[in-house]
């Protein structure tokens, strides 16, 4: 990898194009200096090419406008390339990039949008997500940021929760959603093949966890996969109920984070899961993922039944940076 970071890459990236622009320029002025022969009757020649027998290409010279324009696109590259990065390592006159924009971008937005932001975040959680102002700012967060996940509805997709239901791997309180949000979360099941037996055996506890749910199962390999479920009751529990502080699901609903089917439960417990939200402290900010949290929330709650607030003082729906939720 040291082979590609090294500084000749660089020499050779600005090189390259540098010479190609100026290959560029010295072609286009020496066909400019091309004469074109013209036959003895003093009319333009042709390339002696002809189709359709009397349809003929003439040897006619490129128009000086266009050769013109020409010149001032090499001209306006090569400026281009001494005010702005483009050469290797060489970051321009103007020392202007990407990322320093973007840091702009966010200092002006924050000094616009952050005293509402503060206002909200002095708020309790649940009157947040009352709020009408304060829930349009929440869906545009969510939308931007958490929907690659969760989905543009909030429904999930396969390894990602549902966030409008009040089914929640560490819980669904206001407060504790938001910790979620900001610290992130880390699942993992183990394999447990080995631990309950065999394919057998495997299968067996497969059909046990779908009777739980009174899904369709297979009862008297259910009644044997009961006994193998043991196994499981550390983290699931005696009641297979789950254990919020271990991120564990309940298997006693119809809720189901992989799928539900037999062959989907056989390859979970004999390879596992892992699930990871990450954090978005240092990102987000506390004051936005107070918002954010307050409107994930309200996905699978009824905000009418908290009080009313006073509205925020009214300002534009932000469009800062990313942030994504799991249960």
């Amino acid at each position: 990898m040291a082979d590609f970071t090294n500084g000749f890459w660089d020499i050779y990236i600005a090189a390259l194009t540098l010479l190609g622009i100026i290959g560029c320029g010295i072609l286009l002025y020496s066909q400019s200096k091309v004469k074109v022969a013209k036959t003895a009757d003093g009319k333009t020649g042709t390339t002696g090419h002809v189709w359709d027998e009397d349809l003929t290409e003439l040897n006619t010279p490129m128009p000086r406008w266009w050769m013109w324009l020409f010149y001032i696109t090499i001209i306006f590259s090569l400026a281009y390339l001494f005010l702005y990065p483009g050469l290797g390592s060489y970051v321009g006159k103007l020392g202007w990039k990407s990322s320093g924009q973007y840091e702009q971008e966010l200092q002006k937005a924050d000094a616009e949008y952050g005293p509402l932001f503060a206002q909200f975040q002095q708020q309790d959680l649940k009157a947040v997500a009352a709020d009408p102002q304060a829930h349009a700012i929440g869906e545009r967060l969510f939308l931007t940021y958490c929907a690659q996940c969760h989905g543009s509805d909030a429904r999930g997709n396969k390894g990602f929760p549902n966030l409008t239901d009040k089914d929640w791997l560490f819980g669904g309180a206001p407060e504790t959603i938001k910790e979620t949000i900001l610290h992130g979360r880390s699942g993992m099941m183990p394999p447990m093949g080995a631990a309950v037996g065999g394919d057998k055996e495997v299968e067996a506890v497969a059909h046990y966890v779908l009777s739980l749910s009174k899904s369709t199962h297979d009862p008297i390999k259910a009644v044997f996969g009961k006994e193998k479920f043991a196994a499981c009751m550390a983290c699931h529990g005696a009641d297979a109920k789950g254990n919020q502080a271990l991120g564990a699901p309940n298997l006693t609903d119809k809720i189901w984070l992989f799928g539900g089917s037999v062959d989907t439960i056989k390859e979970t417990i004999n390879k596992g899961r892992t699930a990871t939200m990450p954090a978005f402290a240092d990102f987000l900010g506390e004051a936005k993922v107070h918002v954010l949290a307050a409107y994930v929330w309200s996905l699978s709650n009824d905000t009418k039944a908290v009080p009313e607030v006073s509205p925020a003082a009214t300002a534009a729906t932000p469009t800062d940076p990313p942030i994504a939720e799991t249960k």
